[in-house]
C-alpha cells in the first residue's frame, strides 16, 4: 500500500465514524452533553472537521472550505471564521448547534478535498516542513498524523455519545 493510500484510508475511516455518530439524529440529540462541561456530538463533528479543514488547507496552500465554500455563513456560529474550537469554553461548546445534514455536508466537503489532496502525496512531499512555530519544525507527515489522530479521537468520542443516546432510547430513558 502506498503512503497516499494509507492516508486516504485513515481519512475515510474518520468520515465513516462521523456519519455513524451523526446520521439520523435531530438537532436536540446532536446537542446533548453528558455533563455541563462535556462536548456534544455537534461540537465534536464540527471541531474535528474544522481542524482538518484549517490544518490541511494550510499545508496544501489552499483556501479553507469553511470560508471559500460558504459553510461559515450556513452554520451562523458566534465565532470568528478562524475559530476551530481549540480552547472553547463550555458556553461556546453549547453554542454549536446544527442539523445533521449541515454537519455531514461540511464534513463531506472537507473530506473530499482532503482525500483528493492526500491521494497525490508521496514520501518526498511528507518530509516538507509546514510549520516552524513549534520547538522543532513540523513536517507534513507529522501534521497529517496529528490531524488524523485528532479526528479519530473526536469521532470516537462522538460515536460513544451516540451509543449512549441509542441505548437510552431503547431503554426508555431520556
Amino acid at each position: 500500500m502506498a503512503t497516499a493510500d494509507l492516508l486516504v484510508d485513515a481519512l475515510n475511516r474518520i468520515s465513516e465514524t462521523v456519519h455513524e455518530a451523526v446520521d439520523g439524529l435531530d438537532e436536540e440529540q446532536l446537542a446533548v452533553r453528558l455533563d455541563p462541561e462535556a462536548n456534544s456530538i455537534a461540537w465534536l463533528a464540527w471541531h474535528l472537521t474544522r481542524v482538518q479543514d484549517d490544518h490541511l488547507a494550510e499545508a496544501a496552500g489552499s483556501a479553507q472550505v469553511w470560508t471559500s465554500d460558504g459553510w461559515s455563513q450556513r452554520f451562523r456560529l458566534p465565532f470568528e471564521d478562524k475559530s476551530i474550537g481549540y480552547g472553547h469554553s463550555s458556553d461556546e461548546v453549547a453554542s454549536v448547534r446544527a442539523p445533521a445534514e449541515l454537519l455531514t455536508g461540511y464534513h463531506d466537503a472537507v473530506h473530499g478535498r482532503s482525500s483528493a489532496w492526500a491521494s497525490t502525496l508521496d514520501d518526498e512531499a511528507l518530509s516538507r516542513v509546514v510549520d516552524e512555530t513549534w520547538g522543532e519544525p513540523v513536517t507534513l507527515a507529522v501534521r497529517l498524523v496529528s490531524v488524523i489522530d485528532d479526528g479519530t479521537q473526536h469521532a470516537g468520542q462522538a460515536a460513544f455519545i451516540r451509543g449512549i443516546l441509542d441505548r437510552a432510547a431503547t431503554s426508555g430513558e431520556r
